[in-house]
């Protein structure tokens, strides 16, 4: 069983993660309804992955005899800029998502579980992942633009980014 501190940030991980999902759900939706069809498919797939980054946190909770629980979460944003604000806000979002992870760590080496920060290792390596992809992917829009064309090869460079 998890400490009650453990668990309780695990369980806020859950959701924050669950979040996430319906967040880039919401941004792909938004992408499409601008014609943003490569960005679109890209953030689908990219909140199919946060799901299942969810689900096997929510596993291994259950497998160490403990109870994960799923909140209610907040709605995202469904409004937004243009497709950089889009980016953007999922750059920041990927921030907070490993400033609440290596928190997490943290929390397991003070606490000495150390089969929970094992299984977090996969989480830290994403994390950093994640956010060298979408700052990679900000850099190319203020490289390339998003007037005209600029637009039409970001959203195909974005679409090219996603994994058959």
């Amino acid at each position: 069983m998890l400490k009650k501190v453990i668990l309780d940030k695990m369980n806020r991980q859950i959701n924050l993660e669950h979040f996430s999902s319906n967040l880039y759900l919401s941004m792909s939706s938004w992408c499409k309804a601008q014609g943003l069809d490569g960005a679109a498919k890209f953030l689908a797939q990219h909140s199919s992955e946060e799901l299942g980054h969810m689900q096997k946190l929510f596993k291994y909770v259950n497998e160490t005899g403990s109870q994960a629980i799923i909140s209610g979460i907040e709605a995202p944003d469904t409004q937004f800029k243009n497709i950089k604000d889009v980016f953007e806000q999922t750059y920041k979002h990927e921030l907070l998502i490993t400033t609440t992870i290596n928190e997490l760590v943290e929390l397991t080496l003070q606490e000495k579980d150390y089969a929970t920060f094992n299984f977090l290792q996969w989480y830290v390596s994403e994390q950093h992942e994640e956010e060298a992809l979408f700052k990679g992917i900000i850099d190319k829009m203020n490289i390339i633009g998003l007037e005209g064309r600029g637009l039409f090869m970001i959203d195909k460079e974005i679409g090219n980014l996603v994994a058959n």
